[in-house]
């Protein structure tokens, strides 16, 4: 049985001299995936909370969350599995070094990386929308229907 509701999500397109931060939260090197900072949502605390504490507990960086710039969902076809993500623009607050020994406190995230649109090319990224609307492309969507989950 599918669960009632889809799990809901927050992610950070955050720019800094012309490259966006990703992160890889494959635990164990099980994909090569990246993906913009983010996590799921905890009750109690609004979506902006939770992306400050998200961002900070993965990348070891303070942000300021600033608009909503898409709405994505996907899904495991194998699965229950269906999560919406809302993603903001944020702006750093202090440097945009990430410091090497950083430890996400869960262990799920293991590579965090600046990127240039460029260098993003070359990546395996999900959503297939988010370098469009990272670098502000006149036609990048501000929904991004149901994509299938990819590993």
């Amino acid at each position: 049985m599918r669960p009632k509701t889809p799990r809901l999500a927050v992610r950070a397109v955050i720019l800094d001299d012309d490259r966006l931060l990703l992160v890889n939260a494959w635990p164990d090197g099980k994909s090569d995936l990246m993906c913009a900072p983010g996590g799921g949502v905890e009750v109690g605390s609004s979506l902006p909370e939770n992306l400050i504490r998200e961002v900070f507990e993965e990348t070891g960086l303070t942000v300021e969350v600033n608009a909503p710039c898409l709405v994505n969902e996907f899904h495991d076809p194998q699965s229950e599995f269906h999560q919406v993500d809302v993603y903001f623009r944020c702006t750093m607050i202090g440097k945009a070094q990430i410091e090497p020994d950083w430890q996400d406190p869960e262990a799920i995230v293991t590579d965090r990386r600046w990127v240039t649109r460029s260098e993003m090319s070359k990546l395996r990224v999900k959503p297939d929308s988010l370098a469009a609307v990272a670098f502000g492309d006149a036609d990048a969507p501000t929904y991004d229907p149901l994509e299938p989950l990819v590993r």
